[in-house]
């Protein structure tokens, strides 16, 4: 494990069909983790209607039956570190900024908080399918100066350099889907300022559909060999050596 990684925050989710009983479960659920999750609360997650009303339109003119439009249930929990978990009738989601690692020593490993979290509300929940597993990296890299040259010692990136300057751009952004055998890989790279300095923003989303739940750390493992392959490829000795400084200097 690196002492200055680039990844700021990881997340893994699974979606299923709608689970009527949840309410009665989550009580059993929430009490076998509660040493890891001690602080709880239910929250209302409001829908929100996104509509063109037209510039003749009035809202008043909305039918008012969407007034009765009522949210979904959002059982929360959060860790005593940095990392939340968040349970509604047909998702389960865990978003961290604490793990740097997914299984390397020298830290606490976000591969092992799934696989509590799964072993405990699969026991409580006995759900045999998995519509969707999704786990996400989301790094933000430096760009210690901007311009071609040293971008490209950095990075092997996507962006069309050949073309649009680095040191003229304000924002630059790439997005693609792709297949990797039977899995899914959203893969994403842009150029954003943060606090005066600019950084690449590399946005990992790995996903797999259909699974049986016996499978799921399996699939979850799969999908992180493809991210962190991904990852390889794109960055550079350098940012190697920016990840191995301590405190970042």
């Amino acid at each position: 494990m690196f002492p200055n990684p680039t990844v700021k925050q990881v997340i893994f989710q699974i979606t299923f069909p709608n689970l009527f009983y949840i309410e009665n479960k989550i009580g059993d659920f929430q009490l076998k983790i509660m040493k890891e999750f001690p602080q709880s609360a239910l929250l209302f997650r409001r829908q929100v209607l996104l509509a063109d009303i037209g510039p003749e339109s009035k809202i008043a003119e909305i039918p008012s039956d969407l007034k009765n439009e009522t949210g979904k249930k959002v059982w929360h929990f959060k860790s005593d570190k940095n990392f939340e978990l968040h349970v509604l009738g047909n998702s389960l989601d865990i978003t961290s900024e604490y793990h740097k690692t997914y299984n390397l020593e020298g830290g606490d490993k976000f591969r092992d908080t799934i696989k509590f979290v799964l072993d405990c509300f699969l026991e409580v929940t006995k759900i045999p399918i998995i519509n969707r597993i999704g786990l996400r990296y989301v790094d933000e890299c430096p760009i210690p100066s901007k311009d071609n040259s040293t971008f490209k010692s950095y990075y092997d990136s996507i962006f069309p350099l050949d073309r649009f300057d680095l040191a003229d751009a304000k924002e630059m952004a790439f997005r693609t889907v792709i297949k990797r055998d039977n899995y899914s890989l959203i893969y994403a790279e842009s150029l954003q300022q943060k606090e005066n300095e600019y950084k690449l923003i590399i946005d990992f989303d790995g996903f797999a559909e259909n699974i049986e739940s016996k499978d799921y750390l399996t699939v979850t493992d799969d999908l992180h060999t493809i991210i962190s392959d991904e990852y390889e490829k794109t960055i550079r000795s350098p940012v190697y050596d920016y990840m191995r400084q301590i405190g970042g200097t």
